[in-house]
């Protein structure tokens, strides 16, 4: 800094840039994919037709009846400006868009009485349905109708 032609007063006499940084994936992984999940994922990656189903893509996507809802899917390969990650031995793929809703996520694969299936661990979550398939963000705004679960929501219980 120094004295511009005030007196008594400092200031900055270059330009000033403010630059935004994005979350490196060394900050906090984005997802994480358990061991149980990597092996059922593993088992459905072989039933595919070669080439189709080579990395799971993690999204998310607006819908559901509290605002945004996961989609799990292969995928042939990641995409520019793709997260890319890898765990015991499954490439996961998450778009940039999908990333800021999932930063510090964990894949599940449950096998139980009361449920199974994939289970996703967000705590970006501020509210979810009672199907556990949608949820909110603190900073996102509710689709019109996401109170809640109710008879709105399109997935089985």
């Amino acid at each position: 800094m120094s004295r511009s032609g005030n007196r008594g007063r400092l200031g900055y006499t270059q330009i000033v840039a403010t630059v935004e940084r994005s979350v490196e994936q060394s900050d906090t992984t984005v997802v994480t994919l358990t061991a149980k999940a990597a092996a059922k994922v593993s088992a459905l990656m072989a039933e595919e037709p070669a080439g189709e189903a080579e990395v799971l893509r993690v999204a998310i996507q607006g819908g559901g009846c509290s605002g945004f809802e996961y989609a799990l899917g292969f995928d042939r390969s990641a995409q520019q400006g793709d997260h890319e990650l890898e765990f015991h031995g499954v490439k996961v793929v998450v778009d940039p868009f999908s990333a800021p809703y999932l930063q510090g996520s964990t894949i599940d694969f449950l096998e139980g009485l009361q449920e199974s299936g994939f289970k996703i661990d967000n705590p970006n979550v501020a509210s979810a349905c009672g199907c556990g398939h949608s949820f909110q963000v603190d900073d996102a705004e509710a689709a019109d109708g996401a109170a809640g679960c109710g008879s709105g929501c399109g997935h089985a219980h």
